[in-house]
């Protein structure tokens, strides 16, 4: 028998509610979640049996937008939704980042967590309410989760936080000048577990601000979920996290001191292979039985992170021999390669990004088919991650779930420095190919990034940096704040703490956590940390390059004009006829938007003006009392019509061709003729009155009042 049970609650402006027992009732999980008009539907299974010899914890998180939510049908040949969208994607992860630590040590059972949007208002991000729909459907599963977690968006404007500004607030928020942060924040009660943002340069105690503002709106919702577990909730499953510890003992005998002066290697290809030697030595010390126990990887590992652990926060030493607060090396280079348009290789210690920029026009401006409407991007950064990066043979394919995250992470990072498209009028892609990679990649994609758009004659405000950060919190609270973290740092560590920015402030944070969340002064002592480390990225970057460079000779030129708005079709013409004839006899590209804003782009400097002229023909009026060249088009007996100014045409009268009286404008003048006239002014019909007796046909220079009664 179901029962539909649901709960409701004021939030910030709108209301929020959760429903279960309705919908979807084979599910484990099955929870509804609408705030404001926006509805998602969260559904959570999982597997009762966990497969054989299960190596890691099999969690698969799905968020799916249907275009029916907003009233729309998908574009493409098809009509159907089709792969996952970039949104899509990110928010897939968004949702899984905070959730995945939560789930109990031990716990390798299958997990499937399906988010539908069902409607959209097109006023609240369904991303926030999918977030809260999966953690409330996982609350009441049963499945063993030591949630649940909450999260909410935050904004920045005039100096205060706002609780899930409206989806028109965050769009396009380069182009907003009051909008300075697009802040995601999820937590359990009691701590952070994930944050993701886009920022303007706030320094670091606005961003602080921001996470602790945000970890105060979700408790509330946090106390709504529990609220409804109450009453709806299954039964927990029934598992216990597998006792492992006299396996452990017996591996820990067997190699732990192999394995320290494994981790003792700096280089990180000799260490790996040294760490697998040990591995491989202390199974095959072990007995039959513990070579067949399926948690023997789980005690490697534990051995590993022991290790590398203890030394970190007893004795302040790392892998690589560094102190807990020193980057690596870093060497920075730009222009190599001749015929991109700007590019950079940056490398910080055993990670490496060659970065390259490409400018483009209007017509390389990316389309985007989004679930709240259409819209244009000007700036791309793709992020690639090959397998050589690490010295692997694997899949080499499309981009998956976490290149795509990184790249939209080095995309956020970047996007506040870059201009505005009315004084850079560019469509910029930017490519990241990781060619090394021991550690932040995607921060290195950051500093790469901006060395070649700069290399590239980009004017960004400022260069950004970015690094990488990491924590080992030990269960007795003692803990160590790593900054510019390796590979095995990340892996065996607990946090993952990524900042981004310039000299002045901070333009993307993201973080995340593999325990149940740190505390704000953990996380003030990062910020602290990686500003300082940006410092020395930046000035280590500026030994590249400061600003930017010379345009490439191989980037098209871009030239805008602005004509009136109730001009625009008569530069495109009937079926697009005019604006076809300026691009076929100018040989520049020519793309105009409703606003009136025209974009003249070529390499040829001739070609540009060429068109820029004949727009401006189109659109210009003529100005009374101004000389202009003309050409004679038809003589009749009271005089002869001029085409002056583009397509406009003239009368000069019989009786002001020359200072004497002619019987007929043959006298001295034939069609095609090239002819000086001034504009006198305008009959009471509108018409124009062109005079050449005031003007030297030769010079072109208008003549004195005397001169011309002569």
């Amino acid at each position: 028998m179901f029962h539909k049970t649901t709960k409701s609650m004021t939030w910030g402006e709108e209301t929020l509610t959760l429903e279960t027992g309705k919908v979807a009732r084979q599910a484990d999980g099955s929870v509804i979640a609408t705030l404001g008009e926006t509805s998602v539907m969260a559904n959570v299974t999982f597997a009762k049996e966990a497969k054989p010899d299960q190596p890691f914890f099999p969690l698969t998180v799905h968020y799916n937008e249907k275009y029916y939510a907003a009233g729309k049908v998908p574009g493409g040949f098809f009509k159907r939704e089709g792969r996952p969208t970039e949104k899509e994607t990110l928010t897939s992860r968004l949702i899984d980042r905070p959730i995945r630590p939560l789930f109990v040590p031990g716990f390798k059972h299958e997990v499937l967590v399906i988010c539908t949007v069902l409607s959209h208002d097109l006023v609240n991000d369904p991303d926030i309410v999918a977030m809260i729909a999966a953690s409330a459907a996982l609350t009441i599963s049963g499945v063993p989760f030591m949630g649940p977690i909450a999260a909410c968006r935050v904004g920045f404007e005039d100096g205060d936080y706002v609780l899930n500004p409206e989806v028109s607030d965050m769009d396009q928020l380069r182009l907003n000048p009051d909008q300075r942060l697009d802040l995601v924040v999820a937590g359990t009660k009691d701590a952070v577990m994930m944050v993701e943002s886009e920022a303007y340069e706030l320094t670091e105690a606005e961003m602080l601000g921001a996470v602790t503002f945000a970890h105060e709106q979700i408790q509330p919702v946090i106390d709504l979920i529990i609220d409804l577990a109450e009453d709806a909730a299954k039964e927990p499953f029934d598992f216990s996290p597998p006792d492992y510890s006299a396996l452990y003992e017996a591996v820990k005998a067997a190699g732990e001191t192999e394995m320290r002066a494994a981790y003792a290697i700096l280089d990180k290809q000799e260490r790996t292979g040294a760490v697998a030697a040990v591995k491989d030595k202390i199974v095959a010390g072990l007995s039959e039985e513990q070579q067949a126990d399926p948690n023997l990887g789980s005690a490697l590992k534990k051995l590993e992170s022991t290790v590398l652990r203890g030394d970190v926060v007893k004795n302040g030493k790392r892998i690589d021999g560094r102190a807990l607060d020193t980057v690596r090396q870093i060497e920075s280079e730009v222009g190599l390669l001749p015929r991109t348009h700007g590019s950079a290789l940056f490398t910080r210690g055993e990670t490496q990004a060659l970065c390259v920029t490409t400018l483009g026009t209007g017509e390389d401006e990316q389309i985007i088919d989004a679930l709240h409407g259409n819209y244009r991007a000007n700036f791309m950064l793709h992020y690639n991650f090959p397998p050589y990066s690490v010295g692997e043979v694997g899949r080499f394919g499309p981009p998956g779930r976490r290149e795509i995250g990184h790249g939209k992470l080095a995309w956020r990072a970047l996007q506040a420095v870059l201009p505005p498209p009315t004084e850079f009028p560019y469509t910029i892609r930017v490519v990241s190919e990781i060619t090394e990679s021991n550690g932040s990649s995607s921060m290195a994609t950051v500093c790469g990034s901006s060395l070649s758009m700069m290399d590239a004659g980009v004017p960004l405000k400022a260069p950004v940096a970015g690094v990488a950060m990491g924590l080992v919190l030990e269960d007795d609270g003692a803990y160590a704040v790593l900054t510019d973290i390796l590979g095995d740092e990340d892996h065996l560590g607990d946090m993952d703490f990524k900042v981004a920015g310039t000299k002045d402030g901070i333009t993307s944070l993201q973080m995340d956590i593999k325990v149940a969340g740190i505390t704000p002064q953990i996380m003030e002592q990062a910020l602290a940390q990686a500003r300082a480390a940006r410092m020395h990225i930046l000035g280590e970057m500026s030994k590249a390059l400061t600003e930017a460079g010379e345009f490439s000779a191989h980037a098209p030129r871009i030239e805008t004009m602005q004509v009136p708005v109730d001009k625009i079709r008569e530069v495109i013409g009937s079926g697009g006829k005019v604006i076809r004839e300026i691009v076929e006899t100018s040989g520049a590209k020519v793309d105009i938007n409703d606003d009136g804003v025209v974009k003249i782009a070529s390499p040829n400097a001739e070609a540009i003006q060429k068109a820029y002229e004949m727009i401006h023909s189109i659109v210009a009026e003529p100005e009374q009392g101004k000389v202009y060249k003309g050409k004679v088009v038809k003589l009749v007996d009271f005089g002869a019509f001029v085409n002056f100014f583009g397509k406009r045409d003239g009368l000069v009268h019989v009786s002001q061709i020359e200072n004497r009286r002619l019987k007929h404008p043959s006298d001295v003048l034939q069609e095609g003729q090239e002819v000086w006239v001034k504009l006198l002014g305008f009959d009471d019909r509108g018409k124009v009155r062109l005079s050449m007796k005031v003007v030297d046909q030769e010079t072109g220079t208008e003549l004195a009042s005397e001169e011309a009664a002569e």
